[in-house]
């Protein structure tokens, strides 16, 4: 059904009466809502600033909670001024339509002018096809710029309907996958398709998994799950928290927008490598070498990490030695017996907690050999045997208080590792203790923010939960007076009490959540898994993820570290199975690729043809500016939106500075973006160029499913750029 300018002028100026009115609706709510906000200021103000009576603490906590309630609703109505109204959906009985939109807005008689699209009433909107329209003849996208109308695109669902109604566009789909694209992720609430909004509104308990291809969608449908579970479930996921994990940072920057322009902004994002910052103070974002970071990933670590909490400092056995002296007798315990005391108090507590039963212990059994023929009443012996010097002087040196970075860094010995990593290969040792080389010098320094990596974040959130918190001083004075302005509160014995009681020892320091999702969960390491599961102990999870772009080499070890995550709790699997991002000249490309050495890779089907196919160029190591140059103006005349370089972690910084000194390049700087391709996960752009495809493979640990992830980050045009080797074109004969 084809429609003429005049058509389409005309039903955007309808559409635009219903978005105006809409708007006026919204200036109404904002208004009321700032009017909420001031009154909450205004009742019960007071002049006093000395004491309260109690009748007017209760009035200010009302006031409070009410001006929180307003600011909360400004917030949203502000952040959803922009594209609040994107859909339509025509239906035949009684010829209703319903607007789409992404928080519901109705009129002073509480009759709805826009359903959120997370409500029961606008699933059609998602769900209908051709197929199986569900009472709706057409659906309608709206392209609004602010509050304008811009642009319509319609999908007729039932073409048997005896209707009127104009069918605009090439359909919403389709059109949007064409349009550029910017330097974060835009959600897709208009675009979302029937196989994606079957996962998006699956139940929360349990664990949901989401899987598919590059290109399918898996991150945006996650977030929009999210979203759909927040407005489902909110009393739940809001009190306990909802948690969003992703590879790096790179694409936490990239999705940050996206649940905000949802109508959620409650939500925590942090990249795989900040997830332990709650208990350690410290994230990082710096990536191990490849044979280094599979050693730290693989549950061979824990029996590694707990055998390093049972060897003290004080390991040499001519130094790990006890002596007292009771009335002339020496009493002394050798390593062997201080190793079974010390195995005996960390089978029944954390390190950090144990001083106390191990000094017990040392002390029972250095009595213990006391003879008995020598007079000396018990709790005489007990006394000197107890405030002996020699006894202080061992149990510092023995059982101090340690932290995480402390009992870590002590991998840096080689000859500590050996012993404790016994289950570990020679050259699995040796790249464990040289990724800790910086630790050896003389200005080392455990507590280096800068020095951890990516993998030691789980490695020492482990050791927090075998080690404890370590304890505060105990003889710290409490302020009893709190410092601000002129007055000044009391804390009273009650409270004292009050915060005594709610610091239980056993209880884990680690954060926890209602809800994690977890994106390119492939990438998850098993240790990773168990610092994750340390903060949904009782969570319902969403999982995204494709075991083909998995840098993980041991896919065994991350499903058996799922399992015990998941245990008995129920699992369902979505599968997408379109890839919207791809062209199919860029896809077949990767395919032949991936196929190669993961012949069960689930391909999806790409539904875009641009008719260009990728350009394999090649180059050497001293011509690659040049190259690389001319590829990027060539691209940057070729495609409107974004160009992402992607590139081995050994030239990330020759590319970024060969971007900052040309001036050529500098007219398109904030279209050029510069990751590696671990770091490119999840993202996307106009153009890719892959540089030194075989630099990838050789220090990416997921080698080839690496370069995978690479070739698919293009959502119009693909360059390789070969770097004196090609070896990896030999997959795709």
């Amino acid at each position: 059904m084809s429609t003429s300018r005049a058509d389409l002028n005309r039903e955007i100026a309808l559409e635009q009466a219903h978005v105006d009115r809409v708007y006026d609706n919204l200036d109404a709510a904002t208004a009321s809502a700032k009017s909420l906000a001031e009154q909450g200021r205004e009742i019960y103000r007071s002049d006093r600033t000395g004491w309260t009576r109690e009748e007017d603490g209760t009035a200010l906590f009302e006031r409070d909670a009410f001006a929180y309630q307003a600011a909360r609703r400004l917030a949203i109505l502000d952040a959803e001024h922009e594209g609040l109204v994107f859909g339509r959906i025509d239906l035949a009985k009684d010829d209703e339509a319903r607007y789409i939109g992404r928080i519901g807005v109705r009129d002073s008689d509480y009759e709805p002018l826009v359903i959120d699209w997370r409500a029961p009433a606008a699933e059609a909107f998602y769900r209908a096809t051709p197929a199986e329209p569900m009472g709706v003849i057409r659906r309608r996208v709206l392209r609004c710029r602010d509050d304008k109308v811009i642009g319509l695109e319609d999908d007729l669902l039932d073409s048997s309907a005896d209707t009127a109604l104009p069918i605009i566009g090439e359909g919403a789909l389709m059109a949007s996958l064409t349009r550029a694209r910017g330097r974060t992720m835009k959600d897709i609430v208009a675009t979302i398709q029937a196989e994606q909004d079957e996962a998006i509104r699956a139940p929360y308990q349990g664990v949901t998994i989401i899987a598919g291809g590059p290109g399918t969608g898996k991150t945006v449908v996650a977030l929009h799950r999210a979203a759909y579970l927040l407005y489902t479930n909110r009393a739940r996921l809001e009190r306990g928290g909802v948690l969003v994990v992703g590879p790096s940072n790179v694409f936490m920057n990239y999705i940050e927008r996206v649940l905000p322009s949802l109508g959620e902004d409650t939500v925590t994002l942090k990249a795989i490598g900040s997830v332990a910052a709650d208990v350690l103070g410290m994230s990082s974002e710096r990536m191990d070498q490849a044979e280094a970071a599979t050693v730290k990933g693989s549950l061979a670590m824990v029996a590694v990490l707990r055998r390093l909490v049972r060897t003290p400092l004080i390991d040499h056995p001519d130094a790990l030695r006890v002596r007292v002296t009771v009335k002339g007798e020496v009493l002394g315990l050798e390593a062997r017996e201080l190793g079974r005391i010390r195995d005996q108090v960390l089978a029944q507590t954390k390190l950090n907690r144990g001083r106390d039963l191990a000094l017990k212990l040392v002390i029972a059994a250095l009595k213990a050999k006391f003879p008995e023929d020598v007079g000396i009443e018990p709790a005489e012996l007990d006394e000197r045997v107890r405030e002996h010097p020699s006894l202080a002087m061992f149990m510092n040196a023995w059982w101090p208080a340690l932290s995480a970075p402390r009992v870590l860094a002590r991998l840096s010995d080689p000859e500590l590792t050996g012993r404790v990593a016994t289950s570990l290969t020679a050259e699995q040792r040796a790249a464990l203790t040289a990724s800790y080389g910086w630790l050896r010098g003389s200005e080392a320094d455990a507590d280096n923010l800068k020095g951890w990596s990516i993998a030691d974040m789980a490695l020492l959130d482990e050791l927090v939960s075998i080690l404890g918190p370590v304890p505060e001083d105990r003889d710290a004075d409490v302020d009893v007076f709190l410092e601000g302005g002129d007055v000044a509160e009391v804390l009273t014995t009650a409270d004292l009490l009050r915060f005594e009681r709610t610091e239980d020892p056993d209880e884990d320091p680690q954060t926890t959540y209602a809800h994690i999702l977890v994106d390119e969960g492939q990438d998850v390491t098993p240790m990773q898994w168990r610092m994750l599961r340390r903060r949904g102990p009782q969570s319902s999870w969403t999982i995204v993820g494709d075991p083909a772009q998995s840098s993980y080499p041991y896919p065994e070890e991350t499903a058996k570290a799922l399992d015990e995550l998941i245990g008995r709790a129920q699992r369902r699997t979505f599968t997408m199975s379109t890839n919207y991002r791809s062209p199919s000249e860029v896809f077949d490309l990767a395919a032949k690729v991936i196929t190669k050495v993961y012949p069960d890779a689930e391909l999806p089907k790409a539904v875009r043809s641009t008719g260009i196919e990728p350009r394999l160029e090649a180059t050497t190591a001293a011509d690659l500016p040049a190259a690389l140059r001319g590829i990027l103006l060539d691209l940057a005349g070729q495609v409107n939106g974004t160009i992402g370089i992607v590139v081995p972690p050994s030239r990330l910084s020759e590319v970024q500075l060969l971007l900052m000194g040309d001036d050529r390049l500098a007219a398109f700087e904030d279209r050029l973006i510069v990751v590696t391709a671990l770091q490119a996960k999840g993202l996307e752009y106009d153009g890719v160029v892959v540089v030194s495809p075989d630099e990838i493979v050789a220090e990416a640990p997921g080698g080839v499913r690496v370069l995978y992830v690479a070739l698919t980050r293009a959502t119009q045009r693909l360059v390789t750029l070969d770097v004196d080797t090609s070896k990896w074109r030999s997959l795709l004969d």
